[in-house]
C-alpha cells in the first residue's frame, strides 16, 4: 500500500517540483520546476533519493505535513525551524518522523523558499513527463490546501549519510550577472548604466514567474511595441514602467515587451531566495 502525507497546513504558496518540464517552450508550456535546483538535490542526496525526485516548496511561510508511515524527512533551502510533534528537529539534515506525527517547517529565518524532500519523493502523477506545479499554465498539481494526501514512492535501501551539507546562505544582496541584448537597442545609453550602476531591490510583488524589482526605470528610444517573441530562462524584460523583470522558472514562453539582457542559469538560485527588499545589481559579463 502507498504511503502518503497529509497536508496540515499549506503555507502561503506551497508547490509540488521536481527538475521540470523542458523541451516543451515551442508548445507555449513553461520550464517549471523547483527555483532553487541545488537546495532541492541537496535534500534528495541527503536521503539517497534520485537527484529529481520531487519535493515541496514553500514560500515564506513554510508548510506542516503528517505521514501515515514513518518517513525520513529532509527539509532545507530556505533556513527555518523545524518541529515533530511540537519538539525541535534538525534543519538541513535527515529527521525520523513517525507514522501520524507532524512535522512542521516554519516560516524561514532567511531567504524565501524552503525545500521538503521525503525519502522516496512525492509520487504525484507527472505530466509532460514532470510533477511539476506550473502557476502560469496550469500543469501539474495544484498549490497544496489543507487536508490534501500525496502519495510517496519507494525509498531508497540505503542512503548515504553525510559528514557535511554545505547549505548556501540566501543572499543579503544579490549580484546579477547580465548579458545585454537581445533588444538593448531599444533603450538610451543612459538606461544601460543606470542599469549597471544602480542599486534596485526585489519587490514584494515577485513569484515564481518573475522576479521583479524596485528601483530607476530604464528609459527607452523605441516607442512602439514588439511582436511577441520567444523568452528564456533569465531573460530581463522591461515593461513598461521601465522596472527590470528577471524571468524565472514559471515565466510565459512568449513577450512583446523588449528584453535588455539575460542572466545565466546559474544564477538564478540565489535570486529565487532573495527575500522582498533585498539590494539587486545588474554586473555585465
Amino acid at each position: 500500500m502507498t504511503a502518503t502525507l497529509t497536508v496540515v497546513r499549506p503555507g502561503a504558496l506551497t508547490t509540488v517540483q521536481d527538475c521540470g518540464r523542458r523541451g516543451h517552450a515551442h508548445l507555449g508550456v513553461p520550464r517549471s520546476g523547483a527555483l532553487d535546483a541545488a537546495a532541492m538535490a541537496l535534500a534528495n542526496r541527503l536521503l539517497g533519493n534520485a537527484p529529481d525526485a520531487a519535493v515541496l516548496e514553500t514560500t515564506l511561510t513554510g508548510c506542516a505535513l503528517c505521514p501515515d508511515r514513518a518517513v525520513t524527512v529532509v527539509v532545507g533551502g530556505a533556513p527555518c525551524p523545524v518541529t515533530v510533534d511540537a519538539s525541535p528537529a534538525a534543519w538541513g539534515v535527515p529527521v525520523h518522523v513517525p507514522a501520524g506525527a507532524v512535522l512542521d517547517a516554519g516560516g524561514a529565518t532567511a531567504g524565501v523558499r524552503s525545500y521538503v524532500a521525503v525519502a522516496g519523493g512525492i509520487a504525484v502523477e507527472p505530466v509532460l513527463g514532470s510533477r511539476s506545479t506550473d502557476l502560469l499554465s496550469g500543469l501539474g498539481p495544484a498549490q497544496l490546501r489543507s487536508g490534501d494526501v500525496l502519495p510517496l514512492g519507494s525509498a531508497a535501501p540505503h542512503s548515504v549519510p553525510a559528514d557535511l551539507a554545505p547549505w548556501p546562505a540566501p543572499p543579503a544582496a544579490l549580484t546579477l550577472p547580465l548579458q545585454p541584448g537581445p533588444r538593448a537597442d531599444w533603450f538610451t545609453p543612459a538606461a544601460l548604466r543606470t542599469l549597471i550602476s544602480a542599486t534596485y531591490r526585489v519587490s514584494q510583488h515577485s513569484n515564481r514567474i518573475g522576479l521583479r524589482t524596485e528601483g530607476p526605470p530604464l528609459e527607452r528610444v523605441r516607442t512602439g511595441e514588439l511582436p511577441s517573441e520567444g523568452m528564456v530562462l533569465g531573460a530581463v524584460q522591461v515593461p513598461p514602467d521601465g522596472r527590470p523583470v528577471v524571468f524565472l522558472h514559471d515565466h510565459p514562453t512568449t513577450g512583446g515587451y523588449p528584453v535588455i539582457g539575460v542572466v545565466p542559469e546559474a544564477a538564478l538560485a540565489a535570486a529565487a531566495q532573495a527575500a522582498p527588499g533585498t539590494p539587486v545589481r545588474f554586473t555585465l559579463r
